[in-house]
């Protein structure tokens, strides 16, 4: 299996169930942050680095992101969806600043189209964690200008504190220490971190879940 590592979850990716119902619920924003890279790199498997073919160890994670317009409550679809997280290590590819040079890296970094039925499918791995945040995955949300106008959405994915504890204490996340910060001493994340958490269950040997999300103004 490709990138599996360490932990009980290591079977095949199974395929994502599509649903074309879409639930309107509309979510709060949140920052950027200062990770985000505009690679163009479109691709439904984000484990694989393209620079270089190695691949991101960690739990497989397979995630449905299900958009849809908020005013009509009907799936979006032709919406760039961009996915990204650091590793298992906290580590982000694409970066420099004082705790990490990855510039060429392009590892756990990402793009999709939404479907029929407003959706777009990842598979990556669990996130790691680095100082200062709880664990969290990035997502950007962009469609194309109609009358002129485009619409761009930005926010972060959480998980259950005691998800985290059980996924980090396997390989090969174990040995980091105990500095994970949790959702509730995370700023970040009380500001509607609440409504950004991702509901996973194992899945044929991974963690799969869907997260469903409208846009207002599209």
């Amino acid at each position: 299996m490709l990138g599996a590592a360490g932990c009980a979850w290591g079977a095949a990716i199974p395929a994502a169930q599509a649903s074309a119902t879409a639930s309107c619920v509309v979510r709060p924003a949140q920052t950027e942050g200062p990770y985000f890279v505009d690679r163009m790199l479109e691709r439904s498997d984000l484990r694989v680095d393209p620079a270089d073919g190695s691949i991101s160890p960690g739990t497989p994670l397979v995630l449905v992101l299900a958009v849809s317009r908020a005013d009509a409550c009907v799936p979006l679809p032709g919406a760039q969806v961009d996915l990204w997280h650091c590793d298992h290590r906290g580590i982000y590819s694409g970066v420099r600043d004082p705790a990490m040079d990855t510039t060429g890296q392009r590892f756990l970094r990402g793009y999709q189209f939404t479907d029929a039925a407003g959706e777009a499918r990842f598979t990556t791995i669990y996130p790691g964690w680095y100082p200062g945040r709880a664990v969290h995955i990035h997502f950007k949300v962009r469609t194309a200008a109609i009358a002129g106008r485009s619409h761009e959405f930005t926010s972060q994915l959480y998980f259950d504190d005691s998800l985290n504890e059980r996924v980090h204490a396997a390989g090969p996340y174990a040995g980091r220490g105990s500095g994970r910060r949790r959702n509730a001493s995370d700023r970040i994340f009380l500001r509607g971190g609440d409504e950004l958490m991702l509901d996973l269950q194992p899945r044929d040997g991974v963690l799969a879940g869907r997260f469903e999300l409208a846009l207002d103004g599209v």
